[in-house]
């Protein structure tokens, strides 16, 4: 079995994009454009991907610095050809070669799975508008005489639908040895890839044409227009393939899905959900409206009403979360509690059927089991230079507008009174407070507007 090496073209400079940002950099889906198709890529398991860089090019290798690749420089691009001839010492002997355009990031793995099958192939797509494509000419058996670019074309060509997605496969030594005939005979003055077609048929070893499954799958993205064109395709394939696999989406247009999402079964998606990052979400989970969600672990039968941020989060499932609440990475959730209204957390387990239920920070806490929060309560976790941890025991009580002064540790079945401020600790099955002696000033007077 021939080792599968990728070549991924990403030397554009992008000028149309109007960005400092390389083209193949900008935000998609979650990620970056290149990303997705690095991950495309991955699906494949090849023995090595190799991407050709140029303009800003040490942008994208520092964006890129954890990923297996194997870098090129195309210094002096001068088209297609000259890009992967650029790559051409990096490749293994004797391996398959997939080559990939940097910047269409709908390309759907199953389509290249069904490419690299064949010895020598092009991905092709039937369109209704081919303006501005490369041209399948094809010979009476089926196979492909030429690719014609539409600058190069004539008005017979230019009839033709099936285009040119840019991505082909062929044999390493068959790329070097075509690569090294190619020429800049062409209206654009430069070195076709696609000019290696026609020679493969001078040789009698034509290209197959492999028609995508969707035309879609190979939309590339020049401006910021064509941009918010494909994320829009992009976003209706993700919604489409959570429904599938058993989500309900009360307003499916108005669900964003920035990320990936391993998902269960009879889980509600209400309006302008936003799903960030790596998410797994069990079954029977619901999310309110306008909610954001980044790489959580929602655990079964969760609940979260509208206007939630929750970023770094595990759920144990069973419980309640917002409206309005702000769990911040660390928190941990058991079952049966409840994080209400205008309540944020951070680096903070809150333990089964414990309740903070509106106006409460809670930050750096360790909280136990049937542990009532009560209203404006804060964990003061920092002292300007370090962060202290707050122990809350099981069977605790906090009163309202309490101020716990980290490190301290609350004992199990403790209260404390309402309005207190809590610099040691507090002892099990006690009620400890801290208040000014209360008193009334006689002769005080309203103070009267002027």
């Amino acid at each position: 079995m021939p080792k599968l090496n990728i070549i991924i073209l990403a030397a554009g400079k992008g000028t149309r994009m109007k960005s400092k940002k390389l083209k193949v950099l900008h935000p998609f889906a979650g990620s970056t454009i290149i990303e997705h198709i690095l991950h495309t890529s991955y699906r494949l398991n090849p023995d090595k991907i190799i991407v050709v860089y140029g303009h800003q090019g040490e942008q994208l290798k520092s964006h890129l610095a954890d990923e297996n690749i194997f870098w090129v420089e195309q210094a002096n691009p001068n088209g297609t050809g000259h890009a992967v001839q650029c790559a051409l010492p990096m490749l293994d002997e004797g391996a398959k070669v997939l080559v990939l355009v940097g910047d269409a990031p709908l390309i759907n793995a199953d389509d290249l799975s069904q490419l690299i099958t064949h010895t020598s192939a092009v991905l092709t797509a039937k369109v209704s508008q081919p303006y501005g494509y490369g041209r399948i000419i094809k010979n009476q058996e089926g196979t492909i005489q030429s690719i014609v670019e539409e600058k190069d074309a004539n008005q017979t060509q230019k009839q033709v639908d099936e285009i040119n997605s840019g991505i082909i496969l062929t044999a390493a030594n068959n790329l070097k040895k075509w690569l090294a005939k190619i020429n800049t005979n062409n209206a654009q003055g430069e070195l076709y890839l696609t000019d290696i077609i026609g020679l493969a048929d001078e040789d009698g070893e034509s290209f197959k044409a492999v028609k995508v499954k969707d035309e879609r799958s190979i939309n590339g993205i020049n401006d910021r227009v064509q941009l918010a064109k494909n994320e829009a395709i992009k976003q209706d394939m993700l919604r489409e393939n959570l429904m599938l696999q058993g989500v309900t989406l009360l307003d499916p247009n108005s669900v964003q899905i920035r990320g990936f999402i391993d998902c269960g079964q009879d889980i509600t998606l209400d309006a302008g959900v936003i799903l960030e990052g790596e998410n797994t979400i069990a079954d029977d989970v619901t999310i309110g409206a306008y909610s954001i969600i980044k790489n959580c672990t929602l655990g079964k039968g969760t609940r979260i009403a509208p206007h939630s941020m929750l970023e770094d989060v595990i759920t144990k499932g069973d419980c309640d979360i917002g409206p309005y609440a702000r769990l911040r990475p660390g928190t941990v959730i058991g079952e049966k509690a409840k994080i209400g209204n205008f309540v944020e957390t951070k680096k903070t387990t809150i333990g089964y059927n414990s309740k903070a239920s509106h106006l409460t920070y809670l930050g750096d806490c360790e909280i136990g089991d049937n542990v009532n929060i009560g209203a404006g309560t804060i964990t003061c976790n920092y002292d300007g230079v370090n962060k202290f941890k707050t122990i809350i025991e099981d069977d605790v009580f906090i009163g309202s507008d309490s101020q716990l002064i980290a490190p301290v540790t609350i004992g199990k079945g403790a209260t404390i009174g309402a309005g207190s401020t809590i610099t040691k600790d507090a002892e099990s099955d006690k009620l400890t407070l801290s208040r000014a002696k209360q008193k009334t000033i006689d002769g005080w007077k309203k103070p009267i507007k002027k």
